[in-house]
């Protein structure tokens, strides 16, 4: 791990930071850019268990309010991909409110899920003298300009839930996306009863991510890793025999692309009545298009099981009607909490480790061994707990006060 002396003047009482350099995350490893299934360094270093979204949003109003206390007084890049995706929308509100709370002033920008407009996004903040970056890269290889341009600026950048592939980077905040890949495996496993299927066969389709969001080949590998033995006992039948992770991959998480490849998969391989049984699909971006697919060209008169990940508004709306079957939900306004306190601590000049999980109040872990750079070199990461969403808990994310439901039963977001 490089350490750099950053000196980042925010007021009069802020002193420089020592930030620890990296850049690397999810799906840096050649197994997890491939999509084959990989016993990764991410499963060692993942929790376990999956939170209920209630245990973690109980703390995040304290949590945000004691973040507060550090002090602002500087001017925070926020650089999103995308509002063409529901959970952006949300990433980068939550991320503006939370620093604007605590005293900052911020720059928010979405870039369209195009690259060279986000070097541009970012190179912007840093000529408008910006103290601190936060990024979710479009694609985590294609901001060396932009990240070497902060490094010579001497801004700390917060590569934020998806990983950037270069030294500048000064930490990781994300969920443990390992985890989440594996809660969507598990879920087959249980609703299949895999583990006493016996002679039962079942036929089984994949739709992951975006091959240049590092998050994707984490989450398809979690989910292969589980089934993968399935597979090759036959209990599992993957029909088109499709399950190299470019070939499932799915290019900016488009639902269109996704209903796309879906429906071909559906009239190549399972238009003579061949029952299709279960879909997994990385999040509910793709979810939407397969699931659409399947309602309008699947012959079949099975429900199939399809999984996602998120929490969009249509895609629970899907699972209320039956139509999709679970959601790995992501708090991303814990996220932002966390990122907020990381910022502070590091502009504050603290110490940089697992002892500030406490004032978070929120449930994470510290991990400095699972993500890397371009270079090999670790980047400390911390890393939230997903949880599962099914028709029998959504009264779970009206608990964490980010969703309301209406008399029809559908959620909405909280106002």
């Amino acid at each position: 791990m490089k350490r750099k002396l950053i000196a980042t003047l925010l007021s009069a009482t802020m002193a420089a930071s020592l930030l620890a350099g990296c850049g690397g995350g999810s799906g840096s490893s050649s197994e997890a850019a491939s999509g084959a299934p990989a016993s990764s360094a991410a499963e060692a270093s993942s929790p376990a268990e999956a939170s209920t979204p209630a245990e973690s949003s109980g703390a995040e109003e304290s949590a945000a309010s004691d973040a507060g206390t550090a002090g602002g007084g500087g001017k925070i890049g926020i650089s999103m991909p995308t509002q063409s995706l529901e959970r952006w929308n949300r990433d980068g509100s939550y991320l503006d409110e939370q620093f604007k709370a605590a005293g900052y002033e911020t720059v928010l920008t979405y870039s369209d899920n195009d690259s060279g407009r986000q070097v541009n996004d970012i190179q912007n903040m840093l000529a408008d003298g910006v103290d601190l970056l936060v990024v979710a890269a479009i694609d985590g290889e294609a901001l060396n300009t932009a990240m070497d341009e902060a490094a010579e600026a001497n801004v700390p950048v917060i590569a934020y839930d998806r990983l950037i592939m270069n030294d500048a980077v000064s930490y990781y905040v994300s969920f443990d996306n390992y985890t989440v890949g594996k809660l969507q495996g598990e879920f087959v496993e249980s609703q299949l009863d895999l583990k006493n299927a016996g002679d039962k066969t079942y036929n089984i389709e994949f739709t992951a991510g975006d091959p240049a969001d590092n998050n994707a080949g984490y989450f398809y590998n979690g989910a292969v890793d589980v089934l993968q033995p399935y597979i090759d006992a036959g209990t599992l039948h993957v029909v088109s025999g499709q399950t190299d992770f470019d070939t499932v991959a799915t290019a900016q998480w488009n639902t269109d692309t996704a209903l796309e490849r879906a429906q071909n998969v559906l009239s190549s391989y399972y238009a003579d009545g061949t029952q299709l049984d279960v879909w997994v699909c990385s999040n509910d971006s793709t979810a939407l298009g397969v699931a659409q697919a399947v309602t309008s060209d699947y012959a079949g008169d099975n429900d199939v099981l399809i999984t996602g990940q998120d929490g969009d508004e249509a895609n629970l709306k899907n699972i209320v009607d039956g139509i999709q079957t679970m959601t790995v939900y992501k708090n991303v306004s814990n996220e932002s909490i966390v990122t907020l306190a990381l910022a502070q601590a590091m502009m504050n000049g603290e110490t940089i480790d697992e002892s500030l999980i406490p004032s978070f109040g929120i449930e994470c872990a510290f991990d400095t061994e699972s993500y890397e750079t371009s270079e090999g070199n670790k980047c400390p990461s911390f890393l939230l707990v997903p949880s599962v969403i099914t028709k029998d808990n959504l009264q779970d994310l009206v608990d964490t006060g980010l969703y309301t439901m209406g008399d029809d039963g559908y959620l909405a977001a909280a106002q």
